[in-house]
């Protein structure tokens, strides 16, 4: 679709940054998002709104939501909500400091920087796990179906919700359960992506299995493994037309729909979730029509 920031469609990129920011004088907030329309060109950087920056200009979406805390044995699921999201895309790390420079003078003194993510594409489009990313996401007009609002009209047209949690891995937890108990915990082998046919209830494609749900629960993932310096894991990347269909496999994977929980929580855990509507585009720069701007 046209409309679409072009980025959330395409493939990962080698190397990306994930900003997040809180409101911090929220009348200068429409003059910054104005500037922020003008640089996002929805390919090289993708943006999204979250519900407490709609609210502060009185323009809320419908279907914009605020991520729930919530708990699972043994973990807690935080949320971590923020006003915007910037999703910085490219092939330098070096460019993607002067270009976060950039945006977060263009977004001063509106908003303040909340977090920092640096994300990298892990050989092939692996998980630092090993496992492959993203197997049976959509693709083509499935993808787009699945990721972009439509039939809504102007301004929400080609616009997304995008579900975003960053994950940190036990490498030590992983390492000390033997190759098949790490297969049977995602479904799959590692040595060729193959679904296992005996994986248990437990397993994270049996979890997550898109078409299992009724309604099916299709979302286009483009999750990206990160680092710094003490911690690893994931910031899992879900669009969707709306939130449903990530929040039926989240329930599912926590336990709220059988008592199963997933697997992953064996070795990774979520530390932060957020939700934004990321919004379309129109003559090259982002439509902030639906926020009044």
């Amino acid at each position: 679709m046209s409309e679409a920031q072009a980025g959330l469609l395409e493939a990962v990129p080698t190397v990306a940054r994930y900003l997040t920011f809180s409101v911090a004088t929220s009348q200068a907030a429409p003059d910054a998002l104005r500037a922020l329309a003008a640089q996002a060109d929805g390919r090289s950087l993708v943006v999204g709104v979250g519900a407490s920056l709609a609210e502060a200009l009185r323009k809320p979406i419908d279907g914009l939501r605020t991520y729930a805390a919530g708990v699972a044995p043994g973990l807690e699921l935080p949320s971590t909500p923020a006003a915007v999201w910037c999703w910085l895309r490219g092939d330098d790390r070096g460019d993607l400091v002067h270009r976060s420079r950039h945006l977060q003078s263009a977004l001063s003194p509106a908003f303040a920087l909340q977090d920092s993510i640096d994300a990298f594409r892990h050989h092939r489009g692996l998980d630092l796990s090993g496992y492959e990313d993203g197997t049976e996401n959509p693709t083509g007009d499935e993808a787009d179906a699945a990721a972009l609002v439509s039939g809504r009209g102007p301004g929400l047209d080609g616009s997304s919700f995008v579900a975003v949690q960053p994950w940190v891995h036990d490498f030590g937890r992983l390492e000390a359960m033997n190759p098949a108990e790490q297969d049977h915990a995602i479904g799959r082998r590692r040595s060729d992506n193959e679904e296992l046919d005996d994986a248990p209830a437990s397993a994270h494609v049996k979890r997550t299995a898109q078409e299992s749900f009724a309604p099916e629960a299709f979302v286009l993932r483009r999750s990206m493994p990160w680092a710094d310096a003490q911690r690893a894991g994931l910031v899992f990347v879900a669009f969707g037309h709306s939130f449903d269909a990530f929040e039926a496999q989240w329930r599912r994977m926590t336990g709220g729909e059988d008592g199963i929980t997933d697997a992953l929580f064996r070795f990774t855990r979520p530390i932060g979730g957020a939700y934004f509507w990321c919004p379309p585009m129109r003559g090259g720069r982002l439509d902030l029509r639906a926020l009044g701007l």
